[in-house]
């Protein structure tokens, strides 16, 4: 059976969800959201790389296929290492410097951990 929460206000246990996303407390009238937002550091995002493994700042990553980088003549072929690899948030997730090509943006989903 699934329980509701007590009121936050007054701790009734008669609270109810009345269908548009809110839990209502007939006690107090008190109304609140039924998912509660998630805290500025709840919310850290998890990279993980091709293989599902967790990759964190620092790590020493391998590329599984050839990549083109745009305006570039070469590419950099499947099993470059790169290393001291730094995560940022934005649309490619790998910010780091490889050898022969200086800094590039990867996205996790072609690495793999070493």
């Amino acid at each position: 059976m699934h329980t509701l929460p007590p009121c936050p206000q007054c701790q009734s246990a008669y609270t109810y969800e009345d269908g548009t996303g809110q839990y209502v407390c007939p006690e107090c009238a008190h109304e609140w959201p039924v998912q509660a937002p998630a805290a500025a550091g709840d919310s850290a995002r998890v990279y993980k790389d091709a293989s599902g493994n967790i990759l964190q700042d620092g790590d020493t990553v391998t590329v599984i296929k050839d990549l083109k980088p745009k305006g570039s003549g070469g590419v950099i072929k499947q099993g470059t290492k790169v290393k001291n690899i730094r995560l940022v948030d934005a649309d490619h997730d790998i910010d780091c410097k490889i050898d022969g090509f200086g800094a590039m943006s990867l996205k996790t989903e072609f690495v793999r951990k070493v």
